[in-house]
């Protein structure tokens, strides 16, 4: 893994490089352009950036009826205001309606840690998949985050794309095509699969270097898409090692975990563990890694978690 980079600024900049290529393409923002990153788009095409204050549930119905009058809505928030405080709106203005709508959660999962329980957001994931036809994106890194904004521009339909706060490893391949529903294996080995998004792909890596030394060969499989999940692809790679282990920087219920178990309900002779944060709100910390740290999102976590399922 390289040097780490801020998901954030590789969005913003890429907004801006697609506000040049598409008109159709504005922006909306709830008082937080600043750290959505945002204000890049709004310096470069004022007239098509629209800060709408603190009001996520009217930024959202003004998005669609963007949407529905041609334009290419970008709306931004904290991913906890955003499909929390908007999810009416939400459901009933983009996911029923269709609208072409790409929602931005920024700051998800406890990666706003010095702001506490009420700016983290355990359970974004899970209330934007089970809404129909909202597609649900989580990057593993500023590379992901590029191929998937430039993806999802061009992508006609509800998009959910939620990014963390803080610089995160490069892991995702520079060269790789990135596609909607595609998972990705970053490393192959014989005994385990991981399956991982977010920070925590990352962290699956750090397992699978700590595991190599004892012996034990896992694959770690990136799932930047976690809705429309790539069902056969998901079977065919657990059945390779029969030991499945699921990480995310999300509730156990409802997220990636929940799509990778429901996908292998079906199957017989495979071991399944998810590590996530279990079934609690978030907290106030003095840096990020202190969080991960309490929550138990740590690649000595998943390494453990690996080992579990191979004994099951």
């Amino acid at each position: 893994m390289s040097t780490a980079a801020s998901l954030r600024e590789a969005y913003g900049q890429t907004l801006v490089a697609l506000g040049h290529e598409d008109q159709r393409i504005v922006a909306l923002d709830a008082d937080l352009s600043k750290s959505t990153r945002g204000d890049l788009f709004e310096a470069e095409f004022p007239d098509r950036h629209f800060e709408m204050a603190i009001a996520e549930q009217n930024m959202v119905s003004v998005a669609a009826g963007l949407a529905l009058g041609g334009k290419i809505p970008f709306v931004h928030s904290f991913s906890v205001f955003l499909t929390g405080r908007a999810y009416d709106q939400i459901r009933v203005g983009v996911a029923l309606a269709k609208a072409n709508v790409k929602l931005i959660g920024s700051s998800a999962g406890l990666s706003d840690y010095g702001d506490g329980a009420t700016h983290q957001s355990m359970e974004d994931v899970a209330l934007m998949r089970v809404l129909p036809n909202m597609t649900v994106i989580v990057p593993a890194d500023a590379t992901e985050t590029v191929k998937a904004t430039r993806v999802i521009a061009g992508f006609e339909g509800p998009v959910y794309l939620r990014l963390n706060r803080n610089p995160l490893p490069a892991v995702f391949p520079e060269t790789e095509e990135w596609r909607i529903g595609q998972v990705y294996p970053l490393r192959r080995g014989r005994h385990v699969t991981v399956f991982a998004n977010g920070v925590m792909t990352s962290r699956a890596l750090e397992a699978a270097d700590l595991l190599a030394r004892r012996g034990i060969e896992i694959s770690v499989v990136n799932v930047g898409t976690v809705k429309p999940l790539d069902g056969q692809a998901v079977r065919d790679l657990a059945r390779e090692t029969g030991a499945v282990v699921v990480a995310e920087e999300h509730s156990i219920i409802g997220g990636l975990g929940g799509a990778v178990a429901e996908t292998l309900g079906g199957e017989r002779n495979v071991a399944l563990e998810i590590v996530g944060v279990r079934d609690s709100f978030g907290q106030s910390a003095c840096d990020y890694q202190e969080l991960l740290n309490a929550y138990g999102l740590t690649g000595e976590a998943v390494a453990a978690a690996c080992e579990r399922v191979l004994r099951a």
